[in-house]
């Protein structure tokens, strides 16, 4: 399985985003991303109502339990490792969730820019 643990938006190591439920593209707890993640699940986020509502008016709704993965659904306040572009549509709708920074990978500069991400950080400078 190929992957890259590597370095936060923050330019340190990147932290554990969450393990109850286990979060991440390969499941692993981490924002990681490789080759095989055409979603780019790199933004940490602690997902609200007002997310998990706008997800599933797209046709994602990440409330509703898996099984046969092992996928519980979300509830308001899980820790969980979103798409890039999913999180930047909810900015722009108005509902993103906070985001974790030591948590969320730099592959996500690439999408969505440092400032915009501080202004939702779940850790605000001086907290």
């Amino acid at each position: 399985m190929e992957q890259f643990v590597g370095t936060n938006v923050l330019g340190q190591p990147l932290a554990a985003c969450g393990m109850d439920p286990m979060t991440g593209f390969y499941r692993d707890g981490c924002c990681n991303t490789g080759h095989a993640d055409g979603g780019m699940h790199t933004v940490c986020a602690i997902v609200t109502e007002a997310f998990l509502s706008f997800s599933r008016s797209r046709g994602n709704d990440l409330t509703a339990p898996i099984p046969f993965t092992d996928f519980p659904g979300l509830k308001p306040g899980d820790r969980w490792c979103l798409c890039a572009g999913r999180w930047l549509e909810a900015h722009r709708a108005g509902v993103a969730p906070p985001v974790d920074l030591a948590a969320t990978h730099e592959e996500t500069l690439a999408v969505i820019d440092l400032e915009t991400l501080w202004a939702y950080s779940a850790d605000p400078p001086g907290s």
